[in-house]
């Protein structure tokens, strides 16, 4: 039996996760998956604990997810939001959906009687046929915030919460600099480190590699594990012809100084052989350049088209992922 490990982010990741599935459903249907998934865009809102990328996650995996705005759940009211928005709590640009809010008021319930984030995700995930072992990258809280340029109080800075600079903002005002709140004294989620060390395979997720990859890189022990771990490891770019597949991940790139581009993504995860964290790294076919100067560098390399136009296109992508991490693999 194949076990894949995939760190991810939400909706990229979810998608992703989605297409391995359907592949996997005929080349290999005993295999087992777990997904650890990023929570530095987790927040307190109205009283409750929202944990974006996980809820992606499970959303989509259950067949409950929205595509066509790519969040959320398909056949959504918002009458409980527009409730608040009249009290006036809550973020008025943080829309969440009746359906969305009841996943949130449960995992709240739990997290307020002292179950862990861990435990909660599992009791939610047990409603849903996933096919994959969903497990947050910490249970503790290590929110990301973001640091930007102020223009409205004098100081020279302000931090906020990086889902007001991404939902409100639209990343429109340049970040400085992202950190992750108390991630120093956390530890990862039961089960984290031994789904890396026992994986088959490593996959990262074409998510975000700065506040998605990253965030969950950025747990102690995480990425040692992902350094140390026996199986190959291998990334898929989610850079397309420097462009970014979804979202705003090119301000987050410019952030930490590294070039929107598939090469210096890779450069940036690093040859795990170099002391980097990565032993493959999948490109798109436009991006076919990148691949001698990555297997120069000590990272194995190929070109196919990337985009998820349907799950069965993203289940060749993954399967692409996987073909990469057999080649030449002799252990980490």
């Amino acid at each position: 039996m194949t076990t894949i490990t995939i760190l991810a982010g939400g909706v990229g990741g979810a998608r992703f996760t989605r297409g391995l599935l359907a592949h996997l459903r005929t080349a290999d249907p005993s295999a087992s998956v777990t997904v650890v998934a990023n929570t530095g865009d987790d927040l307190w809102l109205a009283g409750l604990r929202v944990c974006p990328d996980l809820d992606s996650i499970m959303y989509t995996l259950g067949g409950a997810n929205d595509d066509e705005r790519g969040w959320g759940r398909k056949g959504e009211s918002e009458r409980v939001s527009a409730e608040l928005a009249a009290y006036g709590v809550g973020w008025p640009w943080f829309t969440l959906g009746d359906l969305d809010l009841g996943t949130h008021i449960a995992r709240s319930a739990w997290l307020r009687e002292g179950i862990p984030l861990s435990e909660a995700t599992a009791r939610l995930a047990a409603r849903w046929n996933l096919g994959v072992s969903l497990l947050p990258a910490t249970d503790d809280e290590v929110e990301t915030i973001v640091t930007v340029a102020s223009d409205d109080d004098g100081s020279p800075t302000k931090d906020m919460h990086f889902e007001e600079w991404w939902v409100r903002l639209r990343a429109s005002r340049p970040a400085l600099a992202f950190t992750q709140r108390n991630v120093a004294a956390s530890l990862p989620a039961p089960g984290v480190l031994e789904a890396i060390a026992g994986a088959d395979v490593v996959l990262f997720a074409p998510s975000n590699p700065v506040v998605s990859i990253g965030t969950v890189l950025g747990i102690p022990g995480i990425a040692d594990a992902v350094r140390s771990t026996p199986a190959p490891v291998v990334g898929v770019s989610p850079i397309i012809g420097g462009g970014v597949v979804r979202g705003m991940a090119d301000a987050c790139l410019s952030a930490i100084g590294v070039e929107t581009s598939a090469l210096a993504v890779a450069q940036h995860y690093g040859a795990r052989s170099l002391g980097g964290l990565i032993d493959g790294w999948l490109v798109d076919e436009v991006d076919v350049e990148a691949v001698a100067l990555l297997e120069a560098g000590g990272i194995r390399s190929a070109a196919r088209p990337l985009w998820f136009s349907s799950v069965e296109e993203t289940g060749a992508i993954a399967a692409a992922a996987l073909a990469l991490a057999d080649v030449g693999h002799s252990g980490g």
